[in-house]
């Protein structure tokens, strides 16, 4: 919408302006250095668009359009004293036609924006009945090496429980050229299966940069989880989303994710691993929501021993949230991963190479009941099966989540 507004004013300052003796024509401070500098304000890269915005003044605009156009942006880089002076400027220099005089008068009233940097927070709280905490096994049964049926003991069976979740997140700007922070923290307490409690803890940053007409974001990541009150794993992760400068549809985009984890168990022997992803992403916006696809593979390489050594797989996942009604917001998200294991996962006892299938539907509601405060109402069902049976197991989730934004 501002840059609509943009677009109006110049054409409006150019016509006021056309009566008025134009100087010697200078190079022009052009087009390209005025979008460079709005998608660098968009972008959240603020030096960017400064030096975008320098090299537009270095450049000599003469036209009452440029001078304008230098104005607003030093108004959107918060350029308080700056932009008054251009305005003044163009007032005394173009004598701008009524509705031009007007609209910079709104502006000074206004005032310039804020170039404080942005920080963003959230706090939820969360009760919930989970079917199977413990991922227990859904055949109480297993075949060993010789095909001699065994019972299972009662802690690999479905173990069911009331849990309650408290979490946190923050983001903040790190500086000017829109590098972003982010800490995430998740508590998780089962009223009687603690030893299936967590706590996770993950931060990092993002460096958005451009190359040539594609838009990148490279983040760098790393994260803390406990598992019944023990450190139970390590994981650290790089990632670069890319934009690609493609001709889609109105409302559509498109990325691509290049990642590379490495994962380490801290109570586990052998099954540190690092894994490879690339993922394409297809979003479309719509006036009430949005939907997103996105089809990854992934190659997961262990460091050591692991049982059933690597493996190779693909993810799909389709995400879709809208508004239903009023404050009423309706979300649904479904996944499928497949996994191909590289060797037989335990001769002499299990002679088989693991294949994992596992699907995840989930369906929320969510309804806004004051300002930045919601309530969300959650269901969320897993089902993994595989070819090896103390592997598959089947949950069902269900939970309510009261959850407060700031900033």
């Amino acid at each position: 919408m501002k840059n609509v507004l943009f677009v109006l004013l110049s054409l409006l300052l150019a016509v006021g302006g056309q009566a008025q003796e134009a100087p010697a024509p200078a190079a022009p401070a052009g087009p390209d250095l005025y979008m460079e500098a709005m998608r660098a304000l968009g972008e959240g890269r603020m030096a960017d668009a400064t030096e975008a915005l320098d090299r537009m003044i270095a450049a000599g605009p003469e036209s009452p359009a440029q001078w304008l156009d230098l104005a607003m942006l030093q108004c959107s880089l918060g350029r308080s004293a700056e932009a008054l002076a251009l305005f003044t400027r163009i007032e005394a220099q173009f004598d701008p036609p009524p509705g031009v005089r007007q609209l910079i008068e709104e502006q000074r009233r206004q005032g310039c924006r804020n170039s404080q940097r942005v920080r963003l927070w959230s706090v939820q709280a969360q009760r919930g009945y989970d079917s199977n905490v413990n991922q227990g096994a859904a055949n109480p049964e297993f075949a060993a090496g010789d095909g001699t049926p065994l019972q299972l003991l009662p802690e690999y069976l479905p173990r069911a429980d009331h849990y309650t979740v408290v979490a946190g997140d923050y983001l903040a700007d790190l500086n000017e050229r829109g590098d972003i922070g982010f800490v995430q923290v998740h508590l998780r307490r089962n009223d009687h299966v603690s030893d299936y409690d967590t706590l996770s803890l993950l931060g990092g940053v993002e460096h958005p940069w451009r190359a040539g007409g594609w838009r990148m974001r490279s983040v760098a990541l790393g994260g803390l989880l406990t598992l019944g009150g023990q450190l139970y794993q390590e994981q650290a992760q790089l990632q670069l989303r890319a934009t690609p400068p493609l001709a889609l549809p109105k409302n559509v985009d498109f990325a691509l994710l290049g990642g590379v984890g490495y994962s380490h168990y801290r109570t586990l022997s052998n099954f540190n691993a690092a894994t490879l992803e690339l993922r394409g992403i297809l979003g479309y916006r719509a006036r009430r929501g949005w939907g997103q696809a996105s089809l990854g593979y992934l190659d997961d390489r262990a460091t050591g021993t692991r049982p059933g050594g690597d493996r190779a797989g693909w993810n799909v996942r389709m995400l879709v949230r809208g508004n239903l009604a009023g404050a009423l917001d309706g979300e649904l998200d479904w996944s499928r991963q497949r996994w191909h294991g590289d060797s037989a996962y335990s001769p002499g006892l299990i002679d088989v190479t693991r294949q994992q299938r596992t699907s995840t539907a989930r369906a929320a509601l969510s309804y806004g009941f004051a300002a930045n405060q919601s309530l969300v109402l959650e269901w969320r069902a897993t089902r993994n099966h595989e070819n090896i049976s103390i592997f598959q197991y089947d949950s069902r989730q269900v939970s309510l989540n009261w959850r407060w934004e700031g900033r």
